[in-house]
């Protein structure tokens, strides 16, 4: 039985596009993205932004529309059981156009191997401005903090240090 995934959480302000694979089912029952509370998503958001972390769905949403920040994920549809992209079957990947319709998006990020394997095959012509990221998930024993700091620094003031 096939699932779908969330609608893009964009607005026209925004210049950031944070992609990530599917959502989990902690996030399907909060009906939102990053739904884990041991995912890292929304902690590193905040240290990175210098902000409270959120922890309702509006709190999420304001914080994404304050820093330009658009969320989706490359699979808006699949089949899949439990919440692991290694699960993912299936899948039908995201219309971008969609998303510049909507919004000038500088920067791409992808969250995690899976984002990208189904991204880069869908738009590899979109590779040039995209960053690929270790995953947030709590199943990622090699995330890195850094690397995701540099990344959004980067795409928000064109720049590699705060």
């Amino acid at each position: 039985m096939s699932i779908r995934g969330f609608c893009p959480f964009v607005n026209g302000d925004s210049r950031i596009l944070i992609l990530g694979s599917f959502p989990s089912v902690k996030s399907r029952e909060e009906n939102f993205y990053y739904g884990n509370k041991q995912n890292r998503f929304w902690r590193t958001l905040a240290q990175i932004f210098g902000e409270e972390l959120p922890t309702t769905v509006d709190e999420k949403k304001d914080m994404l529309s304050k820093h330009k920040v658009a969320l989706w994920d490359v699979v808006v549809e699949c089949e899949i059981e439990g919440s692991l992209d290694a699960d993912i079957k299936n899948a039908v990947v995201c219309d971008m156009t969609q998303i510049f319709k909507t919004a000038a998006v500088k920067r791409i990020i992808l969250n995690g191997g899976a984002a990208k394997k189904y991204f880069k095959k869908a738009y590899p012509n979109l590779m040039s401005i995209t960053d690929c990221l270790p995953s947030t998930s709590p199943a990622n024993t090699k995330f890195d903090f850094k690397i995701w700091k540099k990344a959004l620094v980067k795409a928000l003031t064109d720049k590699d240090e705060l």
